[in-house]
């Protein structure tokens, strides 16, 4: 008996046969995950709100859909296109490698490799594909490579890739190792061959990956063209032999080639591709599985459980199997907790990272601990593109019981943060001095015009006073508490109450003239927005922005006016697209705007904004795979499951959720503690009329994070429109 055609009977016990062709048996959700969503391309005009210039793609999903685990180490997935958002651009036709690495944020695309047979030119290099012969899931890809004639099938495990390619010919059958590219600028790589497999190095920017490559077949021959330290590739040759499929296993690692086939051996061994296979599966069903919802459409629930797939592949894993790892000053450290890449803090802060620390409190909990080590070692806890939404995420994550890291020390790093000049927060020294962040005077400001984003940072600045504040309240630092809480007034600051738009504000106290608040900027006054997206941000203190406007009328009438001013379609921002008026969920600065009807006890107007978003923004265009907006590490995917779950984190830094009414008719969340939390909506409307936890009635529309903790029924009355 063939080792293909044992491996083939003993899967019989564990597959089935479908009209998509072999697949794994316990896909009750899995099944659900369409990895290819976000991977096209918005084209349609009326839809961007504006035509892109020629060239342009429009930044629309930025996804990969390779394989990886939850916030694993490796990101498998194909690469069509080098500098771009994820490396796979759905409306492409050649494949150029298959990378290692991904994020979603133009950078990694580390490790690429390719098979390849018969002659073979380096500047040519690349196949043909079609999306016929394409299969993503939760734990597989597989693609047919037309030019090659090579079937490739991937999965993965945290901290290695294995690949499985099955050529037509047995002969000059080679694999490419096109180390001098990725979507970082690679300074430096090196492979060489042990034996029957390959190692060596991949460097760009400041971080150094290894790998350790071990096949099945025997290697002939490892031809390298190198030209200097960046440009050239290498070629694997391997023996001509049979047509069994040739098996390539990857170990990454930060810190050495010894750890990377450490990690290898320790997480695929013996292991066959089908059983790697499905223990990858198993993973994602098992997570995927904590969220069980009844009723919605189908198309509901492939956008509910992809979303919720996307929520967990980043931050990523960076410690090997043996506790080691690179710390920020390149120092290798062993630890006893695993240490994970910095969360993309700007945007996650506000929703995804409060979905990992409800359904994965440990890796939370390592999160958090891996920004104590980088304070530790800094002075400063660190953030992400802009504002100190660490201080959210972290104040958040201790009021819902988050451990693992010290507190006092991590409450001694931020206060670093919001207090001492030259680390996360620029300018604070002014904010401090004047309450806010000057805007210099600038005749003719343009979209691309540099400069503070004064504006943004002052109210992202206070909002981050107020969670820091949080938890000097929690850990009794009274006299922390009420600066900190001062402070967080300063929204205030930037807010006038001639335009009633937050407005930025010169050096001597003056407003900035020639004040356009529909035209967008991204770092002038504003961060990545118009001064429409961000003049409704204070999501801690609600009712003084509602006095600022002067009362539930005037501020309910301003909101109406956000989602129905039409956009100027001459105002063309790359990643400002997808407007309902000037709402914009294609960016992240005002994705708590829809929710804001409930301060004014018009909660059937924010679930006509939500129910809005939910239907016509994700899933959409030409094949129903592109997203309205990038996603942003999982933000953007993570908006979609709170919504649509009828709990949204409104204020992440609080132990809090907001109630709209859920897409299902029921949802039942394991908890941590195997207790449920079962949401109810028993009948069909949509407009919000009553909130019934546990069998009470509720005053507001707020419940509280203790339902996670101790179990409970949520009851979501709702009536006809």
């Amino acid at each position: 008996m063939t080792r293909t055609l044992a491996i083939f009977l003993a899967l019989i016990l564990t597959v089935s046969c479908t009209s998509e062709g072999v697949d794994i048996l316990d896909r009750a959700f899995t099944k659900y995950v369409n990895p290819l969503i976000g991977t096209a391309p918005l084209t349609d005009p009326a839809f961007i709100g504006y035509t892109p210039p020629e060239g342009w793609r429009v930044w629309a999903g930025l996804v990969y859909p390779g394989v990886s685990l939850p916030n694993a180490m490796v990101q498998l997935s194909p690469i069509t296109a080098y500098g771009t958002g994820a490396g796979y651009e759905y409306e492409d036709t050649v494949i150029h490698a298959f990378a290692h690495t991904n994020k979603g944020h133009w950078n990694y695309v580390n490790i690429p490799v390719l098979p390849v047979s018969g002659e073979f030119h380096s500047s040519e290099y690349g196949s043909q594909f079609s999306h016929k012969t394409e299969t993503a899931q939760a734990g597989l890809y597989k693609v047919f490579l037309e030019d090659y004639q090579i079937a490739v099938s991937l999965t993965s495990t945290l901290r290695s890739g294995y690949h499985q390619y099955e050529y037509k010919e047995a002969k000059d059958r080679k694999i490419l190792f096109d180390l001098a590219k990725a979507n970082n600028k690679v300074s430096d790589w090196k492979i060489e061959k042990i034996e029957n497999a390959v190692q060596g190095f991949q460097r760009n920017g400041e971080q150094t990956i290894y790998f350790y490559a071990l096949l099945n077949e025997a290697i002939q021959q490892l031809e390298v063209q190198q030209e200097g330290e960046k440009e050239g590739w290498a070629i694997i040759h391997l023996r001509d032999g049979k047509n069994d499929p040739v098996e390539m296993q990857i170990g990454l690692s930060f810190v050495s080639v010894q750890n990377a086939k450490q990690n290898l051996e320790a997480e695929i061994g013996h292991k066959s591709f089908n059983e790697v296979w499905a223990e990858a599966n198993q993973q994602w069903e098992d997570l995927l599985s904590k969220i069980q919802v009844k009723g919605g459409t189908e198309k509901q629930k492939e956008l509910f459980y992809t979303s919720l797939y996307r929520a967990f592949l980043w931050p990523a894993l960076r410690s090997d199997v043996n506790g080691e790892f690179r710390d920020v000053q390149g120092n290798i450290v062993k630890a006893d907790f695993n240490y994970y890449t910095k969360p993309s803090l700007w945007d996650t802060y506000r929703n995804k990272l409060v979905l990992l620390g409800n359904i994965s409190p440990e890796v939370t909990g390592d999160v958090i601990r891996s920004l104590q080590d980088i304070g530790e070692k800094t002075g400063f806890i660190p953030t992400f593109f802009h504002g100190d939404h660490a201080a959210a995420f972290i104040a958040g994550a201790y009021a819902r019981g988050i451990e693992g890291y010290d507190v006092e020390k991590v409450y001694q790093l931020l206060l670093n943060n919001a207090n001492k000049e030259g680390g996360t927060r620029p300018h604070i020294s002014e904010y401090i001095e004047k309450g806010y962040i000057s805007t210099p005077a600038i005749d003719s400001p343009h979209v691309e015009t540099k400069a503070k984003a004064g504006v943004s940072k002052t109210l992202e600045y206070a909002y981050d006073d107020y969670a820091v504040a949080q938890l000097a309240k929690a850990l009794k630092d009274t006299t922390h508490y009420r600066l900190l809480m001062k402070r967080a007034k300063n929204y205030q600051n930037v807010f006038d109450t001639l335009t009633h738009f937050m407005r930025g504000r010169l050096a001597n106290g003056e407003w900035v003239k020639n004040f356009n608040p529909q035209y967008p900027y991204y770092e002038y006054m504003f961060r990545e927005a118009n001064a429409w997206q961000v003049s409704f941000f204070a999501p801690h203190d609600m009712q003084g922005l509602i006095n600022l406007y002067g009362g539930k009328e005037n501020f309910e009438a301003k909101l109406d006016s956000l989602f129905t001013v039409p956009w100027n379609k001459n105002y063309i921002a790359r990643n400002v697209s997808s407007f309902i008026g000037q709402y914009v969920h294609g960016n992240q600065p005002d994705h708590e705007a829809p929710f804001a009807y409930h301060f004014v006890d018009k909660p059937e107007k924010s679930q006509k904004i939500i129910d809005n978003i939910l239907e016509n923004y994700y899933g959409v265009g030409e094949h129903g795979l592109a997203l309205c907006g990038m996603d942003d590490a999982g933000e953007m995917s993570s908006w979609y499951v709170f919504s649509a779950l009828g709990l949204y984190p409104f204020s992440p830094a609080d132990d809090e959720y907001i109630v709209t009414v859920p897409v299902f008719d029921q949802v039942r969340w394991t908890l941590d503690n195997d207790k449920e939390l079962i949401i109810n909506k028993p009948e069909a409307g949509r407009n919000l009329q009553e909130v019934i936890v546990n069998g009470k009635k509720i005053e507001g529309y707020f419940v509280s994070h203790d339902l996670f903790r101790t179990g409970g029924k949520i009851e979501v009355i709702a009536g006809k429109n």
